[in-house]
């Protein structure tokens, strides 16, 4: 029993989710997106409510009902809310910046770092040091913060480099005389 999956999906006033086959379509203030889900499960809108039942016992079957009521709960968020993920640069003569439509990283390289922003997100560089990525898409904010924060992870002994806003980072002591 999926613990996750078998509570429904709330939809919020203002996002309009259609169920067409295994097909979830949701459109809100902040855009609209899909999610195609796999034949294991189905998909019902009930009151308000989106209802995912797996449509056996199967080990795959339980599997992914609860990947797909995570991934609908998701994407009714994500149009109606959206996702922000916050990144911090430490370091001396570390910096970013947006220009256009790529973020600039000056990451103690010999040359700066030029990021594309995709298309639907949102980058923000309030100071030099910090980074919020927000958009509609749970996924491509993750992964864009994700390959951001791989061009110079933090180290731990000085803990220089891009870390996530809640991101812990475990400190080593130094050399020894």
């Amino acid at each position: 029993m999926s613990r996750v999956g078998k509570n429904p999906v709330v939809v919020p006033g203002g996002v309009d989710v259609q169920v067409a086959a295994n097909l979830v379509t949701a459109k809100g203030k902040l855009g609209e997106l899909t999610y195609q889900a796999t034949d294991d499960v189905s998909i019902e809108m009930k009151d308000g409510k989106v209802w995912v039942t797996p449509k056996d016992e199967g080990k795959r079957a339980r599997a992914m009902w609860g990947t797909a009521r995570a991934r609908i709960q998701n994407l009714v968020k994500g149009v109606s809310e959206g996702f922000t993920r916050q990144l911090e640069i430490t370091g001396v003569g570390y910096r970013a910046s947006v220009q256009g439509q790529s973020l600039n990283l000056q990451l103690g390289f010999s040359h700066d770092v030029n990021y594309p922003i995709p298309a639907g997100i949102k980058v923000v560089c309030e100071k030099p040091t910090s980074i919020a990525i927000s958009g509609a898409d749970k996924q491509v904010v993750g992964q864009m913060a994700a390959e951001i924060r791989g061009y110079r992870p933090p180290e731990p002994y000085k803990g220089k480099g891009i870390r996530y806003s809640d991101e812990q980072i475990l400190r080593k002591e130094g050399k020894k005389k």
